[in-house]
């Protein structure tokens, strides 16, 4: 072999011996957790997208669901100082009188003094109209100390009115009050099987989605608890329902202009309680939760402009 071709062979396996092998890298699969997290993603993207597409109403006005929760929000944001004086003009202090048979209807309270008294859980409470009246009830007409009260409400300006009244009562300040920011349809904070009595007053027709927050109720509430609604509702009588409405639809919008310098929000207002359920219609919803409904399913108030409903959940069944 001549001298070149030496050379060339030596350097070929050089070079040979100095080329890097190739090597395959195990294909590894995604982790547990991270498609939990991403399959979370895509849960909740799904979420936003349905509840964007899902529609609602505002009023007589046709919404996404997405965007009710803030715009109920800013109507009584806008209302809260001066709330119960409108709800006074509007109704001529008659809704007074309905809070006082809503909470005689019920007996809130124990008789005993051997009882820890009631837990009771006002939804949509903001201003603590309905919770001073059930602690007063409870402790002037049952003689019960014990009975406390949480005012939920999903507006912080709302329960921001209601701790300054509780400092006129004998509650604020006390065991007995306390205050909750938090959405009906999600009372996440609240324990399942906890409460003895659920009440709700002129809120749930601003609820986004209302069986949604009956289920809640029906969650919160221990067997054998009640759940109880007042709320503006259908008229009886169509003549009485004729001048209601025509006082309603071209009044009400005036004094809120006049009184709170916002005829939009009670423009609101009034719609809302239109587009409410009827009598029957919401008593239906109340037993598709899962509520018993009594034979009197509900009471009309002056002529239906407002009901009372009530409902009670089953005590558990027997192993």
């Amino acid at each position: 072999m001549t001298l070149a071709l030496r050379l060339r062979a030596v350097t070929r396996q050089k070079w040979q011996t100095h080329i890097p092998r190739r090597t395959t890298r195990p294909f590894h699969t995604p982790s547990r957790q991270f498609q939990q997290q991403q399959q979370q993603q895509q849960q909740q993207q799904q979420h936003q997208e349905d509840n964007n597409s899902r529609s609602t109403h505002f009023g007589y006005e046709t919404i996404a669901e997405s965007e009710k929760e803030g715009r109920v929000r800013n109507v009584f944001s806008s209302v809260a100082a001066s709330y119960d004086t409108m709800n006074d003009l509007m109704s001529f202090g008659i809704h007074r009188i309905w809070k006082d048979e809503f909470v005689r209807a019920l007996k809130p309270g124990s008789l005993h003094s051997v009882d820890k008294g009631w837990n009771i859980l006002d939804i949509a409470g903001g201003t603590g109209d309905i919770a001073f009246r059930m602690l007063d009830y409870a402790t002037n007409v049952k003689n019960d100390s014990k009975t406390r009260v949480t005012i939920s409400d999903i507006n912080p300006d709302m329960l921001a009115e209601g701790r300054k009244r509780s400092l006129w009562t004998p509650y604020g300040g006390t065991e007995r009050l306390s205050f909750l920011e938090a959405n009906a349809e999600n009372l996440e904070s609240v324990a399942s099987e906890s409460v003895d009595l659920y009440t709700v007053a002129f809120g749930i027709r601003n609820f986004t989605n209302k069986q949604k927050a009956l289920e809640e109720a029906f969650r919160v509430l221990k067997p054998g608890g009640v759940f109880a609604c007042l709320e503006f509702s259908k008229v009886q009588n169509s003549l009485f329902n004729a001048i209601y409405k025509r006082w309603s639809f071209s009044m009400i919008p005036i004094m809120g202009q006049l009184v709170a310098a916002d005829r939009d929000s009670y423009q609101y207002l009034v719609e809302s309680i239109e587009k409410f359920p009827s009598q029957e219609e919401f008593k239906n919803m109340i037993e598709l939760a899962g509520f018993i409904v009594p034979s009197q399913a509900y009471e009309n108030l002056t002529g239906g402009i407002a009901a009372i409903h009530r409902g009670i959940k089953p005590l558990h069944k027997a192993q």
